[in-house]
């Protein structure tokens, strides 16, 4: 649990860092940058959604990643070398919302199967 909550905090942390940082962040990806927008908050939405379950939660993840993508726009203008986009906010948005309305299939429990194979094949390689 506390090794995919650091996790996540981890993304939250890159996000923030390079929705702000003026220096560019350097991936290997050659992808569009809303499509950038709607992964990283589909993986940030996703990610948490499968930590903390339920609908309550989802709607308060929803509406704090939202409101961080709002925000993060914003800020980028004051920066004075960033732009602020209207766009990017609906990306961003359009990414919580699809990790969020698969939070109700059973792409959900991916992080739980993924630790129940990674706990039993270190069980089984101990014994």
């Amino acid at each position: 649990y506390l090794l995919w909550l650091s996790i996540g905090y981890l993304m939250v942390v890159f996000v923030i860092y390079s929705s702000l940082s003026t220096s560019e962040v350097v991936l290997e990806i050659k992808l569009s940058d809303k499509l950038m927008h709607v992964l990283g908050y589909f993986g940030l939405m996703g990610w948490f959604m499968q930590i903390y379950r339920g609908k309550r939660a989802g709607f308060l993840l929803a509406m704090i990643f939202i409101v961080m993508g709002v925000s993060l726009e914003f800020l980028q203008d004051l920066g004075g070398e960033r732009y602020f986009e209207v766009a990017d906010m609906f990306a961003n948005t359009l990414g919580v919302l699809i990790a969020w309305a698969l939070s109700y299939t059973p792409v959900a429990g991916i992080l739980l199967w993924f630790e129940r194979r990674l706990v039993g094949a270190n069980y089984h390689n101990a014994a």
